[in-house]
């Protein structure tokens, strides 16, 4: 599903004259394969949000390539790929990023508006991912207006709505309780296995890390384990 080869990536500070580059990821090489789980943990400033964002589009590598479902996206225009991650994938935000004024039905809704859905199917479309997510019944509430784990689910509703096979979480349990903190992880859990979608989920939480099939570790923005370049098997 994703085949990452030789992905390095800096960052250029400073002005003009006094330019510095600041190297983040250093040659990564990683498979993640369909209906997989994968979880990258890693400490603060080990490259585990610059690899999600590279894998997302939202940024360019220095060098290196990416490819998503057979597609090499490091060579995309920025319009090709919004098109491609409407179309092809889900992501899930610690913060949820909901649009305040917006109801959860209207949050939800969006991306298939934005890929030309007509308004009868996207009713029944949403009226259908809010019910898979337990949240019948709250279409027309406000983001302010539900709990951090209704929130979140509003989030997972959204990320579903265009019935991608892989979903990108950054941080997905950082705003949760601990309770509603397990109730989302059994929900990946039987996305995973029910519906076979792929999950990469960028987290610094154990228990996040060991619902997935395999664990990818990042430290000084290489792929380590105990010193060695590695890519963990199940």
């Amino acid at each position: 599903m994703i085949t990452i080869k030789n992905l390095s990536h800096e960052f250029i500070i400073g002005k003009k004259n006094n330019k510095q580059k600041i190297p983040v990821l250093n040659d990564i090489n990683l498979s993640i394969y369909e209906g997989e789980i994968v979880s990258i943990v890693g400490k603060s400033g080990s490259g585990k949000s610059t690899l999600l964002n590279l894998m997302s589009g939202f940024m360019k590598p220095t060098s290196g390539t990416i490819e998503i479902n057979g597609m090499d996206v490091t060579k995309l225009t920025e319009a090709k790929w919004s098109e491609f991650r409407l179309n092809h994938i889900g992501f899930i935000f610690q913060s949820f990023q909901l649009i305040p004024t917006m109801t959860a039905f209207a949050n939800v809704e969006l991306p298939l508006k934005m890929v030309g859905v007509g308004e009868h199917a996207r009713k029944i479309r949403v009226l259908e991912v809010l019910e898979k997510v337990g949240l019948n019944g709250f279409e027309e509430f406000y983001p302010s207006e539900l709990s951090g784990g209704q929130q979140q689910r509003v989030g997972i509703a959204r990320a579903l709505i265009t019935k991608p096979n892989l979903i990108l979480a950054d941080e997905p349990t950082g705003s949760l309780d601990s309770e509603t903190e397990q109730e989302f992880l059994q929900f990946i859990k039987q996305l995973n296995e029910i519906d076979g979608i792929t999950f990469v989920i960028i987290t610094h939480d154990q228990d996040v890390a060991r619902i997935a099939h395999r664990t990818v570790q990042l430290k000084h923005g290489r792929l380590e384990e105990r010193g060695e370049l590695y890519e963990v098997s199940r």
